[in-house]
């Protein structure tokens, strides 16, 4: 009778209002839940849902489960799963003045994430630095200089360093003991400065080559010094290693200010020079940072696809997906069709790039191996190379996709290598600039929770505007819903007053 009663008394705006309100709030969901999902990769309610209320019904955290009931096998996958997640130094990152910043300039975009450009602070530190910096006024300033946050303080404290070694540059020292005959000795100018000078202040790469060389000369006259003392003591070594890896540093970069400039020759030519310097001298100090040539490192895009790329040169300028379907692909097609599976199932996000079906972007100056940082990384010089190699690029298009038949399902079982591991979005998402809609394998299903509120949202729509269009019949259609929704309640109700005293049941309604 009650429930009757009121069905009785709602108008046809009230049923407007209500399915017009939720849809109005499934939408506002849904928007959010989009957004969070597009953003951090996850549903919100689902993570609120697990990270909560999990606990508070008495969940039991499957992680920790499984972590004790683990195999040793499933503990090696592990383990390489997150040696594959450590970040790189980006070997070809380019130079924050003169690339990095003209592009902000122009486009007003920053490139470059803060953490990623906090990664390089710690790089610097690490590695051009040294204990014995507070014995030269100079080495001192640029120590403080590489933990500055603010680019004009490190510019300028690289210009205070290189003033103060020009004041104290000429000494007068006795060429005899006991002489009065004196010489000018001329004092090693700060190769560090004129490091950050060239990556930081300098506007183009041939000022920055400019600036490099004369680090250079500085730089290799301070490694001839502490070569000859390093066996003097711990001190002597720790400085031996920071000037080696200094030099080091401004040959490769210097390498890459001629690649740039256009003198790929001389490029290839100084690199293979470190390399081999290195390798002949056995310099166990210089650490993976630097190492070109380190075989004991996982492989990466480059090895991958230079690899798929040379063994496609034989066969791309001649090859047809008609006539390979008609008489079958030849050895070497083969070949080259393999080298391009092993090397998309290595980093599956580069052929979008090569193939232009994602847009370039300046690749961080770090990235992780099989990510998408490192796709960006390698299609960026290497794009050139294989629009240069008739039909490579059409031999890519025709059988990338193929891999992804071969492993169904790539985070539990890879085929030539390890599983893909599973934390490359999160590290992605911190190296690659918000711009950039990050590049996410394998490919996710929304989640449940979008679907649902998508769902609902539009069911709401379509009622508050048959509502509103047919306000008398839609009445009558949600008076008889809602009366058969109440009817097992009407049905209790019914029983209840028939089991009670009339008296007893007068007074209930009463209180």
């Amino acid at each position: 009778f009650f429930v009757s009663m009121f069905l009785n008394t709602l108008t046809p705006k009230f049923y407007v209002a209500l399915t017009g309100t939720s849809s109005l709030i499934s939408g506002l969901i849904l928007i959010f839940e989009w957004w969070y999902f597009r953003k951090y990769g996850t549903s919100f309610i689902e993570q609120v849902s697990v990270s909560h209320l999990r606990p508070l019904l008495g969940g039991v955290d499957n992680n920790s489960s499984n972590n004790s009931n683990s195999s040793n096998g499933d503990s090696d996958s592990n383990r390489q799963s997150v040696s594959e997640c450590k970040v790189w130094r980006n070997p070809l990152n380019l130079f924050r003045g003169a690339e990095y910043n003209r592009y902000t300039w122009v486009t007003g975009r920053e490139p470059l994430t803060y953490y990623d450009m906090n990664l390089s602070a710690q790089d610097h530190q690490t590695f051009f630095t040294c204990d014995s910096d507070h014995l030269r006024p100079a080495d001192a300033i640029m120590q403080k200089a590489w933990r500055e946050r603010n680019p004009q303080a490190r510019i300028s404290a690289a210009h205070e360093a290189l003033e103060i070694n020009e004041i104290r540059s000429r000494v007068e020292v006795p060429l005899i003991a006991s002489s009065t005959i004196w010489e000018i000795k001329l004092l090693p100018k700060c190769a560090t400065a004129y490091i950050l000078l060239a990556e930081e202040e300098a506007t183009t790469i041939a000022e920055a080559e400019k600036l490099f060389k004369q680090a250079l000369k500085a730089g290799d006259g301070c490694y001839r010094r502490s070569q000859q003392l390093q066996h003097h003591g711990s001190q002597y070594e720790a400085q031996h290693r920071r000037d080696t890896n200094v030099l080091v540093y401004i040959k490769r970069r210097l390498a890459m200010c001629a690649r740039r400039l256009g003198r790929t020759r001389e490029a290839v030519k100084m690199m293979r020079d470190v390399s081999l310097n290195l390798y002949l001298e056995s310099v166990a100090i210089v650490p993976p940072f630097f190492s070109l040539t380190d075989i004991s490192l996982p492989k990466s895009a480059t090895i991958c696809y230079t690899a798929a790329l040379l063994k496609a040169r034989a066969v791309s300028d001649k090859f047809s997906p008609e006539a390979a379907s008609r008489r079958g692909l030849s050895t070497a097609e083969m070949n080259a069709v393999e080298a391009i599976h092993r090397a998309v199932e290595f980093n599956p996000h580069v052929p979008k790039y090569l193939l232009e079906m994602k847009s370039l972007i300046l690749p961080p100056e770090h990235i992780l191996k099989r990510g998408d940082s490192e796709a960006i990384a390698y299609a960026f010089f290497h794009l050139a190379h294989w629009k240069r190699v008739e039909g490579a690029l059409n031999l890519l298009h025709c059988t990338w996709e193929g891999t992804f038949r071969m492993i169904p399902y790539p985070l539990e079982k890879g085929h030539l290598f390890y599983p893909y591991p599973i934390c490359t979005e999160t590290a992605d998402r911190e190296l690659l600039p918000s711009f950039h809609e990050v590049s996410v394998y394998p490919k996710k299903e929304l989640p449940f929770f979008i679907l649902f509120t998508a769902g609902l949202c539009s069911f709401t729509a379509m009622l508050a505007l048959l509502t509103h269009q047919f306000p008398e019949l839609m009445g009558v259609f949600a008076k008889a819903f809602l009366s058969t929704l109440f009817a097992p309640l009407n049905f209790v109700m019914e029983k209840v007053e028939s089991v009670l005293p009339s008296s007893l049941w007068h007074q209930l309604t009463r209180i």
